[in-house]
Order: C-alpha cells, then sequence, then structure tokens
C-alpha cells in the first residue's frame, strides 16, 4: 500500500500499470488485492481524464441503431414530428432538442447519455405543473427574453429551462413566485404562464444588473416610502429612485406586461432574499406610476421581510378598491402606506381639495407634500371615481419618455 499515489503525469501512470502487472494475480483478502482495486480506479480515472469518451453524434448513433435494425427512418417520423425534421436531423442540419430527446428515448429506447452526450446523463424531471408549450414563446422571443430560434415550441423545454436558470435557477423559479389564492390582486382572465414568465424575466433581469449595494427587506421601513415619493418633483425622478433604491438593496426593473397578464407591477425576492419591484408601465401616467412603485414598495417594507413566508405579489392595480376583487389585508395595507406615502394624511384631511379641485389647489397641495402634481390629481381622480378631472396634469406618455432618455433598461424588457 505504500506504493499508492495519485496519478499525476505519464510517469505516475505507466509506474502504476507496472506495479498492476506484479500484483494483478494478488488473492482476494491479500494487502496487495486491496493495492490492485485502489490502483484499478487511479488508473480507470487518469484514461478518463487524458482520453475522455468522444460520444458520436446523435445523427451517427440514430443511424448506426437504424443500420442494427432496430428502427427504421419511418419510425421516427411521428417522434420527431415529420418526414422533413427527420432529414434535417439526420443530416446535421438541425440540432435536437430536448423534446426530440425524451421522445426518442421514450419510445426507441436510446439511452440518455447517447442523446444527451454526456457520461452518465439523465433526463431532468420537468416541474410536474408546467407545460412549456403553453408559454407565449413567440411573444417572449419578440422581446428578447429567450432566443428566437426555429421551431419555438420544439425548443420550448431547453428555452423556458434557460429563462428559469437566468432567474436564479430551475428549482427556485419552479416554486410559487406570488401567492396562489383567491385574495391575489389578479385579474381572473390572467393567463398564469405569461404571467409566471413576467415574473422570471424581472427577476432575470435583476440577477444580471447586480445592484452595488445589497440589503435586506428587514432592514427597510415606512419611511423610505417617504423619501421616494418626494423623487417625483425631479425630471429625472424614475432614475433617482432606482439609484436610492439599489443603494438600499432594491432592485427596480421595467419590464412590459405580455398579453393577458393585466399587470402592473410586483414585489418578489431573489434567491439571496434581495427584493425586486417589477413595473410594466402598462398605464404610462406619472401619477399610476408613483403609486404603482410605492404599493409595490410597501409589499417590501411590510411584507417580504427576513421572517417573512411571502415570495412575491403580482397587482392589477385596476382592480384596487373593486369589492370583487378579493383584495385581502395585505394588499390594503400596501394601499395605505403607499397612499399616506405619495400624500402625508394630514395635509390630504385639511385640503378639502375634493370639494374644489380645481388647477390651484392641485398645485398648492403639490408643493406643501413635495410631490408632483399628478400625484394630487391622480388621487383626486380615483377618489371621485370622475376620471375626466384634471387630466392635464396625470401626464400621459410621460414615464416611458423618462425610462427610455435615462437608460432605466426598459428596452431590454419591452
Amino acid at each position: 500500500m505504500s506504493n499508492v499515489r495519485a496519478i499525476r503525469n505519464e510517469e505516475d501512470y505507466q509506474a502504476a500499470m507496472a506495479r498492476l502487472g506484479e500484483i494483478f494475480q494478488a488473492g482476494n483478502g491479500a494487502p496487495e488485492a486491496t493495492e490492485r482495486d485502489i490502483l484499478f480506479g487511479l488508473v480507470e480515472d487518469y484514461e478518463n481524464r487524458r482520453h475522455p469518451i468522444e460520444y458520436p453524434s446523435v445523427a451517427g448513433a440514430i443511424e448506426f441503431y437504424i443500420e442494427q435494425g432496430r428502427f427504421t427512418r419511418r419510425d421516427l417520423i411521428p417522434i420527431i414530428g415529420g418526414r422533413a425534421k427527420v432529414s434535417e436531423l439526420l443530416s446535421g442540419k438541425r440540432d435536437i432538442t430536448m423534446s426530440m430527446a425524451r421522445a426518442l428515448h421514450k419510445h426507441l429506447g436510446i439511452p440518455a447519455h447517447i442523446l444527451l452526450r454526456e457520461p452518465g446523463a439523465s433526463f431532468p424531471d420537468a416541474p410536474p405543473d408546467l407545460e412549456f408549450t403553453r408559454f407565449p414563446l413567440k411573444s417572449m422571443a419578440k422581446r428578447g427574453w429567450i432566443p428566437d430560434v426555429q421551431d419555438l415550441k420544439d425548443s420550448a423545454e431547453e428555452l423556458i429551462v434557460g429563462l428559469m436558470e437566468r432567474a436564479g435557477g430551475r428549482e427556485f423559479a419552479a416554486a410559487p413566485l406570488y401567492r396562489k389564492n383567491d385574495s391575489r390582486r389578479v385579474n381572473a382572465k390572467t393567463d398564469d404562464y405569461a404571467l409566471r414568465a413576467w415574473c422570471w424575466q424581472v427577476l432575470a433581469q435583476a440577477r444580471d444588473r447586480r445592484p452595488p449595494a445589497k440589503g435586506q427587506a428587514g432592514g427597510l421601513d415606512s419611511q423610505l416610502l417617504r423619501q421616494v415619493a418626494k423623487f417625483s418633483v425631479l425630471e429625472n425622478g424614475p432614475a433617482q429612485a432606482g439609484e436610492f433604491l439599489a443603494q438600499r438593496g432594491v432592485g427596480l426593473e421595467y419590464v412590459s406586461h405580455l398579453p393577458k397578464t393585466h399587470l402592473d407591477g410586483a414585489a418578489l425576492r431573489l434567491p439571496d432574499g434581495r427584493p425586486v419591484i417589477g413595473l410594466t408601465l402598462r398605464y404610462d401616467r406619472i401619477d399610476n406610476f408613483w403609486f404603482t412603485l410605492l404599493h409595490e414598495l410597501a409589499h417590501v417594507v411590510l411584507h417580504l421581510g427576513d421572517s417573512s413566508d411571502e415570495v412575491g405579489f403580482v397587482d392589477d392595480l385596476s382592480l384596487r378598491g373593486v369589492e370583487s376583487s378579493g383584495s385581502d389585508a395585505k394588499e390594503q395595507e400596501a394601499d395605505r402606506l403607499a397612499q399616506d406615502s405619495l400624500i402625508p394624511p394630514e395635509i390630504w384631511d385639511d385640503g378639502a381639495i375634493l370639494e374644489n379641485p380645481g388647477p390651484m389647489p392641485v398645485l398648492e397641495m403639490a408643493w406643501e407634500a413635495q410631490v408632483h402634481p399628478a400625484i394630487i390629481a391622480g388621487r383626486v381622480r380615483h377618489e371621485s371615481g370622475n376620471y375626466r378631472l384634471l387630466s392635464q396634469f396625470v401626464g400621459t406618455g410621460a414615464v416611458r419618455r423618462q425610462a427610455e432618455a435615462h437608460r432605466l433598461g426598459f428596452g431590454k424588457g419591452g
């Protein structure tokens, strides 16, 4: 046993082979037998590192099975998805997809390690509640969230898993990103697959961006919202707010909503616990932007602390105040904190602005509250239910222009 040592080079390898020749016939139980078994393992490991197994191409492997009479080209047509695809796959013009590999393994018995070209490989388990082809692949590819490849549906598993990995890893992303109960502030017509994809893109962008600070949601308090609200008066307020939050460990991402998501924003958490706010700018108005931002920030402060088991909130704020929306106590808490941070209650209550909702009272209250006049106008419109009032103040189309002018990353998600 004293002669056993790691095999690091060709000289070590030759010495080990010579020693194996001397003790190869050692009987079981002899000291040399143990030495022989250890040397076998070391030699095999060195040979695999020096001469790794070269797998044939998938096309070559399939042709081999055909030559052996295991199956015919005709047998491949229903499995691969058509005569043209079979021809392209066998000619090397088309790469095999995970769905093709799974089908060939299931129906023709080709081993996974040959199809995946990796020793000991097996097919990863697909999340039981996901059907990859149900994601809005074309819309996602158009926005650049996934590669725009030939036959998106054939490559759906690889593409969606790739986005999941970018969002924080397959296991993390497969877990619910938001509460699944009747009290979600989500439109009943929402496509859950589109909503998942949007959440993953928000998280993926946040991970790609890597803000300079890594804070914890538990270290934030409600005063933060009031500080953020005051950025609304600045021409580059959204950019300033994003930098301010990043320095406190909160990510802010702009990602356009997908069809059938009916979404304004979300408060989510990355695998490391760092909170991320995602905004869609679905209603591109200054008043809507600041209320949505502060509503999601309220969720971060109140509900996504270190001790919380909440992993995220998604919000269709057009359902705010609608009794049938079923918004629960946490949504109402976030509404109140956002509202009071934008316009302190003592200012709103003393202003009697609902009785006289004219331009001058709006400007006076905005100056006193140190916020943009659109915020005052937006609340008047919401509480009165009259959305024709004060439309000159709400800043339609202004936020997206600011986002693009200050390079806030909206184009990547949009």
